[in-house]
């Protein structure tokens, strides 16, 4: 049974809407299937699944991209319509001639889409039923060809026999003779029926082993072949050879003693099984200098490149229209190809335009599957289109996934660190963020980027070393907080990163301090204790901002662990409703030239927004994403 039905505009005007009054939705499905798919460039998806609680519903829609239209029907999951689709074409066929831009109700649609309904479950009904008549039908025709199978198997069954006896006798006489000439070979004193004797040599006066290996056909004789062994040989060549090694004097050895230094062990402690902590320094340990005022960070730069992108029209485009235009060369024939624009856009003309910019982005190292999304979400939006004049295809299509890069790039909520800080410091309590990735990406260092931008806000930072794990992280966070002047908070090695920083909390609390930084282990996604750790690590202190750090480098790795990482946070957290992560800190930007398709298929993947670029060796080589740059980097 069909839940709901609406027609509205791309600008969210509702036009028309059916409801069952027996059932009201639970939850909010449209709304959810307009953040999570149209406003992301979505659209080429076939369905959408809302799980409500209680519910699931399942939505399916269409598109009028003339008018600007959405149809959007919602059924529940477990009842499977097959009839929506072609209700939906339906409908739009129906409304669209009655579509007018300044009427905002079409009351008089009712009788029409209650028609178009019957007719629709009246097809679906007719299709159930000549379907279930033909998996009958095919179900007994299965059944008697099994019988005729048997049958048959049956009445051949001695012949086959027959052929299998005569073959199994060739096999077995040759067996036979085998086993009678080891019976009739001599017997040894030890028990032996080889033909060798106790010593492993031949016996004397059979200095050739006979072997019998197969049968003479036209004589029925059996043929022997003849292979020689004499053991004698093998001894002379192994004599031989240790006569040759003995030969050879070895070579005198050198005495490098003289020339060799001496390397002197290094005394770690007195106590030799003590376990090696170095995570509280010494009164002795070199103490890092304080660095000066390096100069302002590239996150308050301002973007340079925020000018408007130049239109490539250099896309290659063969559609149908174009090649029933004779090829001419020079402008004339431009401005026919440019003028004949004018017709509705089909989906074949858009085909050589979209597997140009396919190209593209592969190229800059964008994923196979999310550019294959993006190509059906740009060419769902222009099918049925009317074409300006005066323009091409290609730069149409160029144009439209512009539009769609800048849509899925663009944060979806606003995220401003520096005035959640200070809503936090209102609040009496510290301004949180978990640092989290894979080996060696930089979380460390970037954190210290990110400390070093804060303080250039005045904003007072602590740094929580709840990487446990491996040897010298706290020792790499001291060095950046000595260089930095900030605090630190550690507690050691080997133990729990969870209590940890809720303990670091709990002190900045205290000491006013505006925003803790928790540095975490690397840990691979894969990993079921350590990702077990970081999801506890979350859920006990429920941290503001959850980031994850990838590297650019990576290309589409960084994809799979992202969204793993998000999984697994998800799959082991004990709340009803567990974190995810937040934003993205992508590393080791400055190396990867124009090649920032990781970007793009990170934030379309997992929908968290790219809040800090990594590109440099120093404190202030920190940056924010310049959306038009980056889709400048893909599209040229």
């Amino acid at each position: 049974m069909l839940e709901q039905l609406l027609i509205f505009t791309r600008g969210g005007l509702i036009l028309w809407t059916y409801k069952e009054l027996a059932n009201a939705l639970r939850g909010s499905p449209i709304d959810a299937l307009i953040r999570s798919c149209l406003l992301e460039d979505r659209s080429a998806l076939t369905s959408f699944q809302y799980d409500a609680p209680g519910c699931s519903y399942t939505l399916k829609w269409s598109f009028h991209n003339d008018l600007g239209l959405v149809f959007v029907a919602v059924y529940r999951k477990i009842l499977h319509l097959l009839y929506v689709d072609e209700l939906l074409e339906k409908v739009k066929s129906e409304f669209s001639p009655l579509f007018n831009p300044s009427k905002a109700d079409y009351p008089d649609f009712d009788d029409t889409f209650r028609q178009l309904l019957l007719e629709a479950e009246a097809r679906a009904e007719e299709l159930r039923q000549a379907n279930q008549a033909k998996s009958f039908n095919a179900d007994g025709a299965r059944r008697n060809a099994s019988g005729d199978k048997r049958g048959s198997k049956s009445s051949s069954g001695l012949l086959q026999d027959g052929a299998k006896g005569d073959e199994d006798g060739g096999k077995n006489s040759k067996k036979e003779y085998i086993s009678r000439s080891v019976e009739s070979a001599p017997h040894h004193a030890n028990g032996s029926t080889s033909p060798f004797n106790g010593n492993g040599s031949a016996h004397a006066g059979d200095p050739k082993v006979s072997l019998s290996s197969g049968s003479d056909e036209e004589n029925g004789s059996t043929k022997v072949t003849e292979v020689a062994f004499n053991v004698d040989k093998l001894k002379k060549l192994k004599s031989k050879g240790g006569k040759k090694g003995a030969s050879k004097a070895p070579l005198p050895a050198k005495d490098d003693k003289a020339n060799k230094k001496v390397k002197v062990n290094r005394v770690w402690d007195d106590a030799p099984n003590k376990k090696l902590d170095y995570s509280n320094p010494s009164s002795n340990d070199a103490k890092e200098t304080p660095i000066g005022d390096q100069g302002k960070s590239l996150m308050d730069a301002e973007d340079d490149d925020d000018s408007d992108l130049e239109m490539e029209e250099d896309i290659e485009v063969n559609n149908s229209k174009e090649k029933e235009i004779p090829k001419k060369k020079g402008w004339f024939s431009s401005l026919i190809q440019s003028v004949a624009g004018k017709a509705i856009i089909e989906e074949d003309d858009l085909a050589p335009a979209l597997k140009s910019l396919r190209e593209r982005l592969l190229v800059k190292n964008v994923a196979q599957e999310i550019t294959d999304e993006l190509s059906s979400s740009v060419a769902t939006s222009l099918v049925g289109k009317k074409m300006a004049s005066l323009t091409r295809i290609s730069t149409t299509v160029l144009k439209a996934m512009e539009e769609a890069l800048t849509r899925i790039l663009t944060p979806k909520r606003s995220i401003d660190i520096l005035r959640d800080v200070h809503t936090a410091k209102e609040q009496g309590r510290p301004y949180v963020v978990v640092f989290c990735g894979v080996n060696g990406v930089g979380k460390s260092t970037n954190l210290a980027k990110v400390a070093y931008w804060l303080m250039q806000h005045n904003v007072s930072v602590m740094m929580a070393a709840c990487d446990t794990f491996r040897s010298g992280a706290v020792e790499q966070l001291r060095t950046h907080a000595n260089r930095l002047q900030i605090s630190l908070f550690q507690r050691g090695y080997e133990k729990d990163p969870a209590f940890v920083a809720k303990e670091a909390i709990r002190e900045a609390t205290l000491s006013k301090i505006d925003v803790v930084l928790v540095d975490t282990a690397g840990r691979m996604q894969d990993n079921e204790p350590l990702m077990r750790a970081l999801a506890k690590l979350v859920h006990i202190n429920n941290p503001d901002l959850v980031l994850f750090v990838g590297e650019a480098l990576v290309g589409n790795d960084g994809v799979d662990q992202l969204m793993k990482f998000n999984q697994k946070l998800i799959d082991l957290s004990t709340s009803s409703i567990p974190r995810r992560i937040d934003g993205i800190l992508l590393t080791k930007f400055d190396t990867v030239d124009d090649k920032v398709g990781a970007a793009l298929s990170m934030v379309y993947k997992s929908g968290a927004p790219i809040m800090f670029l990594g590109c440099g060796q120093t404190y202030t080589d920190l940056k924010k994403l310049n959306v038009k740059s980056i889709i400048k980097s893909l599209l040229s």
